[in-house]
């Protein structure tokens, strides 16, 4: 298929739009031809790769009767990324649900340009929400004038473009993609009407793996497309085998496989379960009863050699999947999209410590009537929500003991003064199906101030939550084929080949709830230090220097 439709209409529109193709390609979803080239000696171009050198800049800290004494360290590296972009499938297991309807169909707007009529006029598709197609990233300053030069985040490196990705994947519904976008009420209908004959052409998700046990058992009516029955080996090779197909059937190098079905439970981590690579595969084998869909999803992909992201709270990754990435050196990335109250809560309680104040409690509150809504009206899934809702502010309250005390030593594990000072969070979501996919969240953050006052913000926030949720998709599966291709080499330590980058993609954490790392390391919940990571690394793989605000020109004669 070519890039783009080479008439003014897509020939599958009934009736065929007037409208389709007459505004040009949005910027967000525009194709720029001309890559950026760095002219430095830590940069060398050819056909194949872009190798850069990197200096890893830290500190070591060590603490002596109160004194800190602190050695400037710096290791170095060089970056190796492939230039050609590969042939990318995202297989969406709940592609039938919002999310995968919704990225579906938006994506078919983009790709045909298809134009539609809302209340309040003429709109054209884009892909606005999407952090590496809609944001920017300053790359240095123009020598004439003195302006900063900032280009979009997707032109640092090569990447896919959203509009090339094969889509595909597996759903418990077996309701054709038209009639699951229509079911989803997410988008207007006069988009609806136009895109479904291509959402028709989609056909059906596969049948899906469908565990009661796992999940609300009000889903139990949509469960009408399932592997059918109860062998959990015969299950992932079915997966496995699905994988296969479709990357055949496409001519794909590469297919994500990302998890955007229902919240499930948690899953119990039990010695000699899942607690190993070995104890997993051997309780796949036996059927174990703690083998979730996810998890079976993350290991059929981890044994095709594909990425797996999980998009969803629960604890998909227990130690032996993550073990078994390790093993056979797969990519994994999760948990839980970020989309709407809780990166503005990670932005907010960084905002308020970061000030010297210090919140003493945060409560937030949810309601929404989408088919997200009605599974996480049952506890247990819930409580995977709360867990993932819940651990956003810890690394920040972590970093400040001016405000907040230090965690006992010796005190009982898991009593408060184990923990350590923190403020009050509490999450509750209800379901109120009245009001669809538009979200309501309301926060409020009660602070102590100067001197004893108190200070209290209220948030009130209503949102799409599909359409929030969508370009995260689209970001971390753009982000993961990339960082598939990336390879480093330890010039301090010797190392003599370029070797992948480390199974956990803690990268991914940007877009994510509870970002998955790696085993020992601790977790960066705070916005600006995720985008800024992510940002210093692309950069450095093109051989510059993180981003600086220093401005050293501006602060000197």
């Amino acid at each position: 298929m070519a890039p783009y439709p080479t008439a003014n209409s897509s020939g599958l529109n009934t009736p065929e739009s007037e409208l389709e193709s007459v505004l040009p390609v949005h910027p967000t979803a525009a194709r720029r031809p001309n890559p950026i080239v760095v002219q430095s000696e830590q940069t060398a171009y050819s056909d194949e790769y872009i190798t850069s050198s990197f200096t890893n800049r830290g500190a070591a800290v060590t603490v002596t009767d109160g004194q800190y004494l602190v050695t400037p360290t710096a290791q170095q590296y060089e970056l190796q990324t492939a230039r050609k972009v590969a042939k990318t499938g995202l297989m969406m297991v709940g592609w039938g649900g919002n999310n995968g309807t919704t990225l579906s169909a938006t994506i078919l707007a983009n790709r045909h340009n298809i134009v539609w009529h809302t209340k309040s006029g003429v709109q054209q598709p884009n892909y606005i929400g999407s952090l590496l197609r809609a944001s920017t990233v300053r790359l240095g300053s123009d020598p004439s004038t003195g302006k900063d030069v900032h280009v979009p985040v997707s032109d640092v490196l090569p990447m896919v473009h959203p509009n090339d990705l094969v889509l595909g994947g597996w759903d418990i519904s077996g309701a054709r993609m038209d009639e699951a976008m229509k079911r989803a009420q997410v988008l207007d209908w006069d988009l609806q009407r136009q895109v479904m004959p291509h959402m028709a052409a989609l056909g059906k998700p596969l049948p899906s793996i469908y565990y009661p046990d796992f999940i609300a058992a009000n889903q139990e009516a949509r469960a009408d497309h399932v592997v059918p029955g109860k062998d959990k080996q015969a299950h992932l090779e079915q997966l496995r085998a699905d994988i296969r197909r479709f990357k055949a059937e496409h001519a794909l190098d590469r297919a994500v496989i990302f998890w955007t079905a229902n919240t499930e439970r948690y899953s119990d981590i039990i010695p000699g379960v899942n607690d190993t690579a070995d104890a997993l595969l051997a309780s796949i084998k036996a059927s174990h009863s703690e083998v979730s869909p996810s998890t079976l999803f993350a290991v059929a992909a981890i044994l095709e050699g594909e990425p797996f992201v999980n998009g969803a709270p629960q604890n998909t990754f227990v130690p032996g999947v993550i073990q078994l990435a390790e093993r056979h050196k797969s990519f994994i990335g999760g948990d839980d999209l970020k989309s709407g109250q809780t990166k503005l809560k990670s932005v907010l309680a960084e905002f308020l410590v970061n000030a010297g104040i210090k919140p003493l409690s945060i409560a937030s509150y949810n309601h929404l009537g989408n088919n997200d809504g009605h599974n996480l009206s049952a506890e247990p899934q819930f409580k995977s929500k709360e867990i993932s809702k819940s651990s956003v502010v810890d690394d920040m309250v972590e970093a400040n003991h001016l405000l907040f005390k230090r965690p006992e030593p010796g005190a009982v594990k898991g009593t408060k003064a184990a923990k350590g000072e923190h403020p009050d969070h509490i999450v509750v979501i209800k379901y109120v199906p009245a009001v669809g996919d538009s979200k309501r969240a309301i926060d409020e953050y009660y602070s102590e101030i100067f001197c004893g006052g108190r200070s209290t913000i209220n948030i009130f926030n209503e949102c799409e939550d599909s359409l929030l949720a969508t370009p995260l998709i689209l970001d971390l599966t753009i982000l993961t084929e990339l960082l598939t291709r990336v390879k480093y080499r330890d010039v301090s330590a010797g190392q003599a080949e370029f070797s992948p980058l480390y199974s956990v993609l803690s990268l991914l954490s940007y877009m994510l709830k509870a970002p998955l790392v790696k085993p020992g390391t601790d977790v960066v919940n705070s916005l600006n230090r995720q985008r800024n990571a992510l940002e210093t690394f692309m950069k450095a793989c093109i051989g510059l220097e993180g981003s600086s605000d220093l401005l050293m020109e501006t602060r000197i004669w």
